[in-house]
């Protein structure tokens, strides 16, 4: 679990940003260190690698713990949920980080594979028809849960589904607000 948490705590997108621009990007655009700022902030390469490598840092080490541990249900569980809190608190970054959605669907790839595919059409339709990336990943958190209750699964994924679910809608708790005022922005606008 701590190994996992601190794979999950690895800020990518922090990283990139000052890798290719030089710049902190806590300090521009929304100040999230996601994939979605460093996309409007560094560019659309520089945030689908951001997005890429926080789904990789979920993913591979809830693969890993279930492969070495294929009767550990609970162990990979767990692992997956510290992998997702240190994305969201990383002591790299004095335990502030994103907003756990990227991180979260590579966790989930690895648990409940059939509810996350589910969860990814949801974002994918939402942010076609909204335009707006916090909608999509709220569709998600709702839609990740249902589907892990529809689909035959271990009791614990449910559990940690619905928990996850909750911690990012929480954490979406300002763009919620920003939706309802209409004045989110949409993802293809730039910041600063």
């Amino acid at each position: 679990m701590l190994v996992t948490y601190f794979i999950g705590a690895i800020p990518s997108g922090y990283l990139i940003a000052q890798r290719l621009r030089g710049i902190d990007i806590r300090e521009h655009g929304s100040g999230n260190p996601g994939a979605t700022n460093v996309y409007r902030v560094v560019g659309k390469k520089a945030g689908l690698l951001t997005l890429a490598l926080d789904v990789l840092k979920g993913f591979l080490p809830v693969l890993f713990v279930r492969f070495v541990y294929p009767r550990e249900a609970g162990t990979a569980a767990l692992c997956g949920l510290t992998a997702i809190a240190g994305h969201n608190w990383s002591p790299f970054l004095n335990f502030k980080g994103g907003k756990g959605v990227a991180t979260s669907g590579g966790v989930f790839l690895a648990l409940l594979p059939i509810p996350t595919i589910a969860s990814v059409a949801a974002f994918g339709l939402t942010v076609k028809k909204t335009k707006h990336i916090s909608a999509g990943s709220l569709a998600a958190a709702v839609t990740l849960p249902m589907a892990a209750f529809i689909i035959p699964t271990i009791q614990l994924y449910r559990f940690a589904a619905v928990v996850v679910g909750i911690v990012v809608i929480l954490k979406h708790k300002s763009n919620i607000q920003r939706l309802r005022e209409g004045t989110e922005p949409r993802y293809d606008e730039k910041k600063d």
